[in-house]
Parts: C-alpha cells; sequence; structure tokens
C-alpha cells in the first residue's frame, strides 16, 4: 500500500498510517474483491487500540482497532463490547446527537450508525476501491453531519446519513491543490465549524459546510485535534506538542506554551480546564483557556490517543492498549 504524506512526516502521522492501514487486516470475498467482515467478538476487546471517545447520553461509546466498539454504562468503571458492528477495519471516529443516535467513521472510508447507544451499527457508506480513510466525524444534529479524511476528503449529508455528498474544498491560499489531510472537525456553540489539518492549517465554514476558508495559524506543523471551548475559544494540538488558541473565531491566532514536546492526540473541555493526551504519556491541562498549559507524565509512558468527560465531570482515557488505569500515587 502506498500512502504518502506531504512535507514533514511526523511520529504522530506515521503512528496513525500503521494504526490505521496495518492495525487490521483486509477481507477477501472468494472471487478475490474487497468485502467489509463484522468485527468478531474478543475477550480482549478492552486491550484494542482506542482512537475515539463520546458520550451517548450518559453512556461511554468508544471505537478503535478491528472494528472494536466498547460502551459503558458507569462512567467507564466497566467497558463491554458492542454486539453488533458490522466491520473489522479500524475505527478512528465516533460521534453521537443524543443517547441513541450515532455515527462512526474510519479505514476504507466507512461510516457507521446507530441507533440504540451504540449497541448495533449498521454501514451508511464505504468504498473499497481506494483506502481513502476518514479521521473525524461530527454531526450537528440528527440531520447535518460531515466526515474528514485524507487528502482533503470531506463527506456531507442533509438526511442523517442516508446519503453522503462529497465536498470539494478550494484550493489552499498558497498554491497546489487541496490535497491536505484533514484530521479533526468540531464546531462551537454557535455551530462555525473547524477543520483541523496538516501544515498548520485550519479550515473554517459559516455557512453549514456550504463553503469552506483556510485560516492561517503561522504554524507549519500538523494539527491532529482541536476543539471549540465553551466561550468560543477555537484550540489546535498536534505535532511535538504544539497548541494554537484563537478568541476570534479564527482570524488570528497565538501560540500557547505547552511545556512539552509530546505530540497532541486529544482534547476535553471539563469546567473551567482543559485537558490534552498526548503521546508518550503525557497530560496537558490548562486553567486559562488554553493560553498556557502544564505537563504531567505517566511513568509508563503509554501512548495515550483519546478522552472523554464521563456524566460526573470526570475524564476516561484511552491508548494504544485500550482503557487507561489511572497510575498508583
Amino acid at each position: 500500500m502506498d500512502i504518502r504524506f506531504k512535507g514533514k512526516t511526523p511520529a504522530k502521522v506515521l503512528l496513525a498510517a500503521a494504526l490505521l492501514f496495518f492495525g487490521a487486516a483486509p477481507s477477501f470475498a472468494q472471487k478475490g474483491g474487497l468485502v467489509l467482515q463484522a468485527a468478531e467478538a474478543t475477550t480482549a476487546a478492552t486491550s484494542a487500540m482506542i482512537l475515539s471517545a463520546a458520550r451517548a447520553g450518559r453512556r461511554i461509546v468508544a471505537v478503535g482497532d478491528h472494528g472494536i466498539v466498547l460502551l459503558s454504562d458507569d462512567d467507564g468503571a466497566t467497558f463491554r463490547q458492542a454486539k453488533a458492528v458490522p466491520v473489522r477495519c479500524v475505527l478512528t471516529a465516533v460521534t453521537f446527537t443524543d443517547d441513541r443516535r450515532g455515527w462512526a467513521a474510519g479505514q476504507w472510508g466507512v461510516i457507521l450508525a446507530t441507533e440504540d447507544g451504540g449497541e448495533h451499527w449498521q454501514v451508511q457508506r464505504s468504498d473499497m476501491a481506494v483506502d481513502q480513510p476518514l479521521f473525524s466525524i461530527y454531526f450537528k444534529d440528527a440531520q447535518h453531519g460531515w466526515a474528514v479524511g485524507l487528502w482533503s476528503l470531506m463527506l456531507a449529508t442533509t438526511d442523517g446519513g442516508k446519503t453522503w455528498n462529497t465536498t470539494k474544498l478550494p484550493p489552499p491560499p498558497d498554491g497546489g491543490k487541496a490535497d491536505r489531510n484533514l484530521f479533526r472537525i468540531f464546531a462551537n456553540a454557535r455551530g462555525t465549524l473547524y477543520v483541523a489539518a496538516e501544515q498548520g492549517t485550519v479550515l473554517r465554514s459559516d455557512d453549514l459546510g456550504a463553503t469552506w476558508t483556510y485560516l492561517g495559524t503561522g504554524y507549519k506543523g500538523t494539527f491532529w485535534s482541536g476543539i471549540a471551548l465553551n466561550d468560543g475559544t477555537v484550540v489546535a494540538g498536534g505535532l511535538r506538542g504544539t497548541v494554537y488558541y484563537s478568541v476570534d473565531d479564527g482570524r488570528s491566532w497565538q501560540p500557547s506554551r505547552s511545556s512539552t514536546k509530546s505530540s497532541v492526540t486529544d482534547f476535553v473541555q471539563l469546567g473551567e480546564k482543559i485537558i490534552a493526551t498526548g503521546l508518550d504519556g503525557t497530560v496537558l491541562e490548562s486553567a486559562d483557556g488554553g493560553k498556557t498549559f502544564t505537563a504531567s507524565q505517566r511513568a509508563d509512558r503509554l501512548s495515550l490517543t483519546a478522552a472523554v468527560a464521563t456524566s460526573a465531570g470526570k475524564l476516561v482515557v484511552f491508548s494504544k492498549n485500550g482503557l487507561v488505569s489511572p497510575e498508583p500515587k
């Protein structure tokens, strides 16, 4: 498989490539064509690599390698495997609009949907002709959703995922084709959409994805994650502990002081605090809206991949080895 990432290839991108493209072996029908196979039930499900987690009401839903979907109804104390997932490929992202309706996305451009809080899933979309994975998915409500991925792949739906249409992005302002990798899509409280991408790019749409603008941040590396805070501040993070923030809807950006060189993989807002997870067992915490972060590091240096807030306002963290247990103090 020939996967090219333009420009510098940081550790996170190499990790993502390995996990996404080699983490789940493809399946073949008898005639030689690629087909999707259902995820297998396994006692090792809670040790699988998890790449994304979301809340479905009080339930936590986490997705990752080999089509694994984990569910917790006790605020992350215990997890069990979902009853029916129709794919065995890597799932990279999950989102919910309420306690029942949710979507997941991943390898082979797969998009799955659930109407029972993640117990059972159905395929809404896949493209077995080319492994152009989706890295992130977001729904504004039960009808309007977007998914983004490799080489500026952007999909949109206005009917809850019954149909997905490709959005053609404009060429970047510095020239060339729209072929940047889009790693995280998210929105603020007003519905403005943002996409954290490579080459220091953040994209913004003020009209539900009809048109998109490239925002110059002043950074040249890759953003892998982003979040819009409750006060409207936009924060993006990625390679080597780099974090930037904007207080004016992305018109201008400032670098945060992150006090780490470990790459940032996810953000969660817990009350007035922002928590970021990272590679090398790093956890970042900000109490000033993302302007500065303090870093702590797990002794085991376990690569942290995703996090989610519980209904009680606590943090549940995942890694390349599944659910992360708190380290003894």
